[in-house]
């Protein structure tokens, strides 16, 4: 086991004690993302990506229905194939899911492609720089890539506050955060 491995296995019980003790976690989150969603300057239509929850994931359902009551269309990722970018789909409560490859819940490939301007990142471990550490597929690095090339793109991630370490180790590919909302408040990196 590597030392990156050995990482996202203690990153995962982490989280796991961690989703246990916080039942309350979404409520919490969207009360901070809300207090702060105004000063990342964004239309008050931007296109913001979520995505649905697997294992102990920090939830961001709540977060995403108060952006939705505000008026800011919501897209689910999904995958297209393995070491591509992943693609997003417009979501509205209620719009049927099907498990993929890996059993996460995303839309039907006849839902609409958009691209979104805000994305809500999930994440095993951060870092003070904004350094995610994810599950090693690359896909929301990959994503994250191809979009800030196109245009202006906010990442947030989504996570618990103990999920934070000292330092994820990153490579020149490692796509930063632009911002974390944890239970305990929103937080801006130097990129924002």
């Amino acid at each position: 086991m590597n030392d990156k491995q050995r990482l996202r296995l203690e990153a995962r019980t982490r989280r796991v004690t961690l989703a246990r003790a916080l039942p309350d976690f979404a409520r919490y989150v969207a009360a901070r993302f809300s207090e702060h969603f105004d000063d990342l300057g964004f239309a008050p239509d931007a296109v913001v990506a979520g995505y649905w929850t697997c294992r102990e994931e920090a939830d961001p359902r709540a977060l995403m229905e108060v952006l939705a009551r505000k008026g800011h269309p919501l897209v689910l990722p999904r995958i297209v194939r393995r070491m591509a970018p992943l693609e997003f789909r417009r979501w509205i409560e209620g719009d049927p899911l099907r498990p993929n490859t890996f059993g996460i819940p995303e839309p039907l490939a006849n839902a609409q492609i958009v691209t979104p301007s805000i994305l809500l990142v999930p994440m095993l471990a951060f870092d003070p720089a904004g350094y995610r550490l994810g599950y090693g597929g690359g896909y929301y690095d990959r994503t994250l890539a191809a979009l800030r090339a196109e245009h202006k793109v906010i990442a947030v991630g989504i996570a618990y506050a103990g999920q934070e370490i000292p330092d994820v180790a990153h490579r020149d590919y490692d796509q930063p955060l632009d911002a974390i909302v944890t239970e305990k408040g929103y937080r801006r990196f130097h990129r924002v």
